[in-house]
């Protein structure tokens, strides 16, 4: 196992050109030795650490956005004043992942890279339409996070790239709210979860663990913002069957799956929006 320590952004790309294609950046490494059995065969390549650059460190309000550099970790926001009374969602999401261990030392970024359909840090920030800051050698990119997955493990930043920042509006919510379903609150993979937000730009309910990658679920998010009649839990399933594909494995069913994310999703809405659990919203098209 060769790792390799930059202390640059520049040196990083670097070492990742030259070792490449096998290179692997790490950050938190909270993945790392999961995987273990299936790296130490498969991977020859060396991992590129890029805990001792000090130009990814750190997190940072500015008037529009909160800025997440690639090593800031959940228990960062967990214990940020302002992100709880601004952006809950964010450490609502941050206290399901692992124990305080794993809080301390596993990078948001690293979430988003890792691509895990079950990931739970990614759909509080897809919900609140963050973007994911990329670099290469002579040039740098920024990209929706929801249009940052081309498919399972598949991502939209150029071989060779590292991500260096995540950028998060600072848009009030005036509502939110965090689900997963699991054997446990943490220290557990997601087999159903959600994460929904409204604002001034509309709706946003994101699902993991239910399609190959973190995803929105436009079609539903439409209909809640033309105010369309929904009654019933059930009365979701096909508007969520627009943009979801979960699967049947070892945790749960396709089915189970579906109908679960229905109900609870109906729960957290009822509340909240008058023509859910009625007929008196619109009537669909």
């Amino acid at each position: 196992m060769k790792i390799l320590t930059p202390n640059s952004i520049p040196e990083a790309l670097r070492m990742l050109k030259d070792g490449s294609p096998d290179a692997r950046p790490i950050a938190g490494a909270t993945d790392l030795l999961v995987h273990w059995p299936d790296q130490r065969t498969s991977h020859a390549g060396p991992f590129v650490d890029l805990s001792r650059i000090d130009a990814l460190r750190g997190h940072r309000w500015t008037e529009d956005e909160l800025v997440l550099g690639a090593l800031t970790t959940y228990w960062d926001i967990i214990t940020d004043p302002r992100a709880n009374d601004e952006l809950p969602i964010l450490p609502r999401a941050a206290r399901t992942v692992g124990a305080v261990q794993i809080q301390t030392r596993g990078t948001w970024a690293g979430n988003i890279a890792n691509a895990s359909p079950a990931a739970d840090g990614v759909p509080a920030l897809m919900a609140l339409d963050a973007e994911v800051e990329t670099a290469g050698e002579n040039d740098t990119a920024r990209v929706p996070l929801d249009a940052f997955y081309l498919g399972y493990k598949q991502l939209n930043m150029q071989p060779g790239w590292i991500i260096t920042a995540i950028h998060v509006p600072r848009r009030r919510c005036d509502f939110s709210s965090f689900i997963k379903v699991g054997t446990r609150n943490a220290q557990a993979i997601t087999k159903v979860g959600a994460a929904v937000t409204h604002s001034d730009a509309g709706w946003r309910v994101v699902a993991n663990s239910m399609a190959p990658t973190v995803r929105r679920c436009r079609a539903l998010e439409d209909a809640l913002d033309r105010g369309i009649s929904i009654a019933s839990p059930d009365a979701l399933i096909p508007l969520l069957e627009q943009d979801l594909a979960p699967i049947d494995d070892i945790r749960s069913t396709a089915a189970y799956r579906m109908n679960v994310l229905a109900r609870v999703l109906f729960h957290e809405l009822a509340p909240v929006c008058p023509f859910i659990g009625t007929t008196s919203g619109r009537n669909a098209p």
